[in-house]
């Protein structure tokens, strides 16, 4: 299935030196379901940044296939309540089907993704695009779709998705896309050396880990009463509350800390898993918190906590809580994991293992205490989400393959 440097149609050669159109193929979430999550993903994040970027022409984002009955029952209800920042040069398009999850079986898989890139096609025809970069957050589109109207395809990789549970039926399908990806020469763009390792593009590629909006950190505010009254020192632990915590090193904590409060808030909340935690006198477990108060939450605890365990998906993971903890000027207690290492280690103290050895880490971060402000700001504006995707769009938008002698080392 080899990509041909032919010109379709409708979408002429782009001019030298002009900037360049970009299709933008949003994985798994929506444009209106990132807004409800906050756009704090990191697609989220670049979305963003190519809508109000100077550097590329046009932009068109691609939702993911929604179910039409479900687009339906949405707009009648309106709970898709912020719109796309439509302009003349910036368009959502919305493909729709009846089904409303991915197929599993790889023909299947090789038809879902033909029907998709004929709509985004079309829809980039229509909207004038010239020879368009693709970046693709989407594991299937990225290597299934020929895209032989296009320019250079880029895939985006979050995490590494073989290793990511809720997708673990399309493993197979994924893996099989990456070697597509391999054999048609296409870049990839990861969150950290596992991921990209795992991808092993054919093309140009780099390690873009995660990064931090300024505009959120440098005046954190306030944190909710509720967790200003809970007892110090506060341990804070903020993302989904899922498998990825190590309940055995949460647990010590609270055994080797008894005087200290221990929270977690995330998406979970309720989740069965944490009933024993629950019942512990010192432990708050709380839903997400509204962003803008996140900052101040995170500003007002003594520790962030990364108590993961070592899984798969753990060692490809670039935590954003920890570029969100440090930007606060919170110190770390983490647990040793390659997406961790290296980060910002004056202020994040790591634990060899989780469970019961986490506890040393909580005290040796405890005995950094909150950084210097000057510091604390140095660290946002060398970290913002709008430097790293300079390096992501080098990759995506250069003409011609480049030679890069070591991809997997991070900038």
């Amino acid at each position: 299935m080899a990509t041909t440097a032919t010109t379709s149609p409708g979408l002429a050669e782009s001019a030298p030196g002009a900037n360049r159109d970009v299709v933008m193929i949003l994985g798994y979430t929506s444009w209106a379901g990132a807004a409800r999550r906050s756009r704090v993903h990191a697609e989220d994040r670049l979305t963003l940044e190519l809508i109000d970027s100077d550097r590329v022409g046009r932009v068109l984002v691609c939702n993911p296939f929604r179910s039409l009955p479900a687009k339906l029952v949405r707009s009648a209800l309106g709970t898709d309540v912020e719109p796309f920042p439509a302009s003349e040069d910036r368009r959502l398009h919305e493909p729709t089907r009846l089904r409303r999850t991915d197929p599993t079986g790889l023909a299947a898989v090789e038809r879902s993704c033909a029907a998709y890139e004929s709509s985004i096609r079309a829809a980039a025809e229509r909207f004038g695009l010239i020879r368009p970069a693709v970046i693709s957050t989407h594991p299937l589109i990225a290597g299934f779709g020929r895209f032989d109207w296009s320019g250079p395809v880029t895939y985006y990789a979050n995490d590494d998705l073989t290793a990511f549970p809720p997708l673990a039926r399309w493993r197979p399908a994924i893996e099989a896309s990456f070697a597509r990806m391999r054999s048609e020469g296409r870049r990839a763009v990861a969150l950290t050396p596992k991921s990209l390792q795992s991808i092993a593009p054919g093309g140009p590629a780099g390690v873009v880990p995660c990064g931090i909006e300024p505009a959120e950190w440098i005046e954190p505010g306030e944190a909710p009463r509720w967790f200003l009254d809970l007892p110090k020192p506060r341990l804070l632990y903020v993302g989904t509350l899922d498998e990825r915590i190590d309940l055995e090193a949460v647990r010590t904590i609270t055994e080797a800390r008894p005087e200290a409060s221990l929270t977690l808030v995330g998406p979970g909340a309720e989740s069965a898993r944490f009933a024993t935690l629950r019942s512990l006198p010192q432990v708050t477990i709380k839903p997400s918190v509204a962003r803008d108060r996140l900052p101040g939450l995170v500003r007002a605890a003594d520790v962030g906590l990364i108590p993961h365990v070592r899984s798969e998906q753990t060692e490809a993971m670039s935590p954003l809580k920890l570029y969100e903890y440090v930007a606060a000027g919170t110190p770390v207690a983490a647990v040793d994991l390659p997406g961790v290492r290296g980060v910002c280690p004056e202020r994040t103290v790591l634990s060899p293992t989780g469970g019961a050895q986490f506890k040393d880490a909580v005290q040796g971060a405890l005995e950094l205490g909150h950084w210097t402000e000057s510091a604390r700001q140095r660290f946002i504006s060398e970290n913002a989400w709008s430097a790293r995707f300079e390096r992501l769009l080098e990759i995506a938008m250069t003409p011609q393959p480049r030679p890069h002698p070591n991809p997997l080392l991070e900038v």
